[in-house]
């Protein structure tokens, strides 16, 4: 992206346009039991990166509904996440310091999103994890993990590693219309269709 076009990107966003058909989210926020994040990562992210999340949805028209809950992340045998304390019917946010080695494997992930027993997990790195850094390329991290529930991606196969940057890309690209334009209708659309499929769940 040229500088000139950043800068009309950025422009069109002074004006926030009303949002029809406001979409609710529930979300379950645990922080892990077993992690021990510094006290600069957790200021960190309650001051700057989660508040900014919260802003950026709303202003698409999404509202995050939270819940806070104990919980923790073990490891099985085979070193896979075991995680502890998760709602069912809810996106649930887990904060740990790292992400297990099974899903990071020495990458430094700030996020990670999957399904676990049925359920949407968005696991966040604190160590890692960042708000708004670079539009296109380096969004905050729990918006862009949330949105990988929200536009369904939990539902498809796991990517092969030729199409993993697309995937991302486009998960980007969705959060910064949602930064710049408080574009979120596609969002609230495919969130709506997501949040259905998840509350008839058992």
């Amino acid at each position: 992206m040229t500088r000139r076009g950043f800068l009309v990107l950025a422009s069109s966003a002074a004006v926030t346009p009303p949002v029809p058909g406001r979409l609710s989210v529930p979300i379950h926020r645990i922080f892990d039991g077993r992690s021990h994040p510094s006290a600069g990562n957790l200021r960190r992210f309650q001051s700057s990166i989660w508040p900014e999340a919260v802003r950026e949805f709303r202003g698409g028209g999404i509202d995050l509904e939270v819940s806070e809950g104990p919980g923790e992340i073990r490891m099985s045998a085979a070193d896979r996440p075991i995680f502890v304390g998760l709602r069912r019917r809810a996106i649930n946010l887990v904060l740990t310091n790292h992400l297990p080695l099974y899903w990071d494997n020495s990458r430094a992930l700030a996020g990670m999103s999957t399904i676990y027993e049925g359920t949407p997990v968005c696991a966040i790195a604190l160590q890692y994890a960042h708000a708004n850094q670079v539009a296109l390329v380096s969004t905050n991290t729990c918006v862009h993990e949330i949105l990988h529930a929200l536009l369904e991606d939990l539902l498809r196969k796991p990517p092969k590693w030729y199409q993993y940057g697309g995937r991302e890309f486009r998960v980007d690209w969705y959060a910064t219309r949602l930064q710049m334009f408080h574009e979120g209708a596609a969002i609230r659309e495919s969130g709506q269709a997501y949040l259905k499929r998840l509350q008839s769940a058992g």
